[in-house]
């Protein structure tokens, strides 16, 4: 004869796993339940984060019209390649710099020729390799 639990649990606390209905098969509409997994938001790109849209694309929010990026900081809708080749061949003349909104350094580029295309060298190699160039509104520019 088995002996009954006097508290009428079981006695590890749990109850056994019940078999969910079709776990492992497509459901209706060739859904898979999402058991603990984080879903991607609708309109994500397939093998991305959850929640986020590849760079480029109109998320609807204000406060970031092409969406973010994985450490949650908006993108800008400026380019950084385009931002660092401006850059490195119309340097003197501040022209990436005019690009990306920030008017007060390409001025001083400008008057002062690109620190003699030493400030213009290293500040193209810095936007193109950098991953926190940013625009004047202090958006992260998209790669």
């Amino acid at each position: 004869m088995s002996e009954q639990n006097p508290y009428g649990q079981n006695p590890y606390g749990q109850q056994p796993p019940q078999q969910q209905p079709g776990y492992g098969y497509p459901q209706q509409g060739g859904q898979q339940p999402g058991y603990g997994y984080p879903q991607a938001a609708p309109g994500a790109y397939p093998g991305g984060p959850a929640g986020y849209a590849p760079p480029g694309t109109f998320t609807g929010d204000p406060n970031a019209p092409y969406g973010y990026d994985p450490y949650g900081r908006p993108y800008s809708d400026k380019s950084k390649i385009v931002a660092g080749v401006l850059q490195l061949f119309l340097g003197g003349l501040g022209i990436g710099r005019f690009y990306t909104g920030h008017t007060g350094m390409a001025l001083g580029q400008l008057f002062t020729c690109g620190g003699l295309g030493i400030w213009a060298l290293i500040d193209g190699i810095m936007l193109l390799a950098g991953n926190n160039a940013t625009d004047a509104q202090g958006r992260v520019l998209r790669g």
